[in-house]
């Protein structure tokens, strides 16, 4: 499947239902809302379906999208999910479209639409609404532009590449409201978060002379910080930040138990390798899965396999 037959595939149902993942992030979110936003200038009636942990910077983006109560699909496309375990809280049906850019997606879908080497969702999204409908309208390109920019860390990732760049300068042509997104989801934080993060750094844990690193979140720390689920976007960055760290490991412990894992490496270790052992996956160089056991035996585990991947 190429973009224009994905774009005229869209166009021949009615009633869609777009689907973002769990734990929402600004690429599924932003580029569900924007494609949304495209299929009914395209005359087709679209919803989201209402995603119960979409965060505080992200509901006054993509909230007005939300399908009500009574809306009955009879199409349903997912954006941004690479394994139908990772469909958001509420929703338990199939998909018949995936529209994804994770190399590790299942094809748990019908039909998919992969591109694999596309650094964000946001990226593919684009590219379906310029061939939907030509072009994108200022709100449509804002959408996209949180997408693009939270997926590519601001574009310091290693995944920002040239594509990514000619992406963002379409985005600005087109009206997207860069200094608003930027001043949002990159330059401002709660108390909460920044009393976290002092935590966080405070409690690294390094490996392998350095290279590894390890970043650990406990419920007892989210206490004490007073930090809700809105303050906890990125976190997985924080650990790499300190130089000479090869592979960097976030490890937050979740209410029931288990630990959430976010894996970010440079390219000489494959993160989603890592993530593999447990039954995750995502990129070579970002990726994540679930644990069960306390945080602190989590760490040192994740650490071990770190190791046995690197070698």
């Amino acid at each position: 499947m190429d973009t224009n037959s994905c774009a005229k595939l869209l166009l021949t149902h009615e009633n869609i239902l777009i689907l973002t993942h769990k734990n929402p992030d600004g690429d599924t979110a932003g580029s569900a809302a924007a494609l949304c936003s495209a299929l009914r200038r395209g005359g087709r009636t679209a919803w989201l379906f209402p995603n119960r942990e979409m965060g505080r910077k992200l509901l006054p983006y993509c909230g007005q999208y939300f399908a009500p109560a009574d809306f009955r699909p009879r199409y349903v496309v997912s954006v941004d999910i690479a394994d139908d375990r990772l469909f958001c809280q509420g929703y338990e049906g199939k998909a018949d479209l995936c529209i994804d850019h994770h190399p590790s997606n299942t094809h748990f879908a019908a039909e998919s639409y992969i591109r694999g080497e596309k650094a964000s969702c946001a990226e593919i999204v684009l590219e379906l609404i310029q061939s939907i409908n030509a072009d994108l309208t200022p709100e449509e390109a804002t959408l996209l532009y949180i997408g693009l920019s939270t997926d590519t860390g601001c574009f310091q990732y290693g995944n920002t590449n040239a594509a990514a760049f000619e992406a963002a300068a379409e985005l600005v042509r087109c009206g997207a409201d860069v200094m608003t997104v930027n001043t949002v989801f990159f330059r401002k934080v709660t108390p909460a978060r920044l009393r976290l993060e002092s935590m966080i750094y405070n409690g690294l844990r390094f490996y392998r002379d350095g290279k590894i690193a390890v970043a650990v979140v406990t419920q007892e720390m989210l206490r004490q910080a007073g930090a809700k689920e809105d303050d906890l976007d990125d976190l997985a960055g924080l650990a790499g930040r300190c130089e000479g760290s090869v592979v960097n490991i976030t490890v937050r412990e979740k209410e029931d138990g288990s630990c959430r894992v976010s894996v970010r490496s440079t390219p000489e270790v494959d993160s989603s390798a890592i993530c593999a052992v447990f039954g995750g996956g995502g990129h070579a160089m970002a990726a994540g899965c679930t644990v069960e056991g306390a945080p602190e035996h989590v760490s040192r585990l994740l650490a071990g396999v770190a190791e046995e991947v690197w070698k």
